[in-house]
């Protein structure tokens, strides 16, 4: 590996970091960038694959021809093959005049084809024909026409699922993926996060005339911890927001908590404090319940107070009030639309049958429901950092309320 080159290179194009994965590709595009194999890069969405391309075509003895760079995945099903291939005036509604195409205009140089897995299975046969014989026929005509283009190609698709179901050429793939070459995404690039930080912060004050914001060392973890599952494009984004937004340019851990998405599904942020694995909690059912056993608190209550206002005001148990099996969800007419889950049970017989009102907590403080409800606010209380306002917004009541419930279970 030629460090003294890649590092050339990295200044050249404004390649941020010193990933050993990220220098083992610059390092790989480099020996390859002489000779005509057709490279494959791969990785994620947003991890910066289309600096390779450009790389290797600037690096080759192609590099004073032209370089065109395509997006497979924006071009529509019905024109993709008149925009590569190119067609003759009149071969369909719309077409004008001749058209060179994309493998016409490039020959000689280097064509990039971005998002090459989601090309229509057509046109991956013509692809293949080009890349194994030079030739091509333009729509509309039967002309073989040649071309000595240089093919570059990147995708973030699942070739092997691909392939298995049937929606990419297997032969293809071979075909392209003669040089592999992987961008790992951003979640494994350690320091670098904090590097792209620091240079996106600067790019922003320079563009906007505007102090830059800094990193402070409490925030860094949080940064290093977050899966990035939009990589490179979503750190510059949230840099970018956090340096035109933010009050503060010093960014402290707590400001930095503001910024950085929370979903479960796709961009959960790890726990800094633990490097391993930790077995499932099921805190995220935990918490599921304990809501379901509020809501269900105050349905009562609300029917109660109805009961009562329909019988004249008397509080003696009325016919009407509906009995739910357990283990199933409450009748709709007696529920919002937060659906009520009352304990389970594997038989439902005639003692499984409970009355709704009897749901209802004793007057003592340590009834079920109000030792679950206990649990819920100091869980909450904990999540967000004892920051009221947030966990009564989460709770769905008052900061008056959760005031009084703090205080009513020593919770302060």
């Amino acid at each position: 590996m030629n460090t003294s080159e890649i590092q050339k290179n990295k200044a050249r194009y404004g390649i941020i970091g010193n990933c050993e994965e990220l220098n083992r590709a610059i390092d790989m595009a480099l020996q390859v960038a002489p000779t005509d194999l057709s490279v494959l890069i791969t990785g994620e969405n947003g991890s910066g694959k289309e600096v390779i391309p450009r790389l290797i075509h600037d690096n080759s003895a192609r590099r004073h021809k032209k370089f065109m760079a395509v997006n497979c995945g924006s071009i529509p099903e019905g024109t993709i093959d008149s925009e590569l291939f190119g067609h003759k005036k009149g071969s369909f509604t719309g077409a004008l005049q001749d058209r060179e195409g994309y493998f016409g205009s490039a020959d000689g140089g280097t064509l990039f084809l971005d998002e090459v897995g989601e090309l229509p299975m057509a046109t991956q046969a013509r692809l293949l024909r080009v890349l194994e014989t030079g030739e091509y026929i333009r729509m509309g005509e039967d002309v073989v026409r040649k071309t000595n283009v240089r093919i570059v190609a990147a995708t973030n698709v699942n070739f092997q699922k691909a392939i298995s179901e049937r929606r990419f050429r297997e032969d293809l793939f071979y075909r392209l993926n003669q040089i592999p070459i992987f961008i790992p995404p951003l979640r494994k690039r350690g320091d670098d996060i904090i590097k792209l930080f620091m240079k996106f912060a600067m790019d922003v004050a320079e563009k906007y005339n505007m102090p830059p914001v800094q990193l402070a060392e409490d925030a860094k973890p949080l940064l290093l911890a977050y899966k990035w599952p939009g990589n490179v494009r979503q750190l510059r984004n949230l840099v970018e927001q956090i340096s035109v937004v933010s009050e503060e340019r010093r960014i402290t851990l707590e400001v930095l908590k503001r910024y950085v998405p929370e979903d479960a599904e796709t961009t959960e942020v790890l726990d800094i404090n633990h490097n391993k694995k930790e077995e499932h909690s099921f805190s995220e059912e935990r918490d599921m319940i304990y809501g379901f056993i509020y809501e269900l608190r105050k349905q009562v209550a609300d029917l109660r107070n109805r009961v009562a206002e329909l019988e004249g005001g008397q509080s003696h148990k009325s016919d009407s009030v509906a009995k739910v099996p357990a283990g199933l969800p409450a009748p709709k007419h007696l529920t919002t639309d937060i659906p009520v889950v009352t304990p389970s049970s594997s038989d439902y017989g005639s003692s499984d049958w409970i009355d709704v009102e009897d749901v209802e907590p004793s007057e003592g403080a340590h009834s079920a429901v109000e030792q679950a409800e206990k649990k819920m606010i100091e869980d909450a209380l904990r999540k967000h950092h004892n920051r009221r306002k947030i966990v009564a917004d989460a709770l769905g009541m008052s900061e008056r309320t959760l005031y009084r419930k703090i205080k009513k279970y020593g919770l302060e």
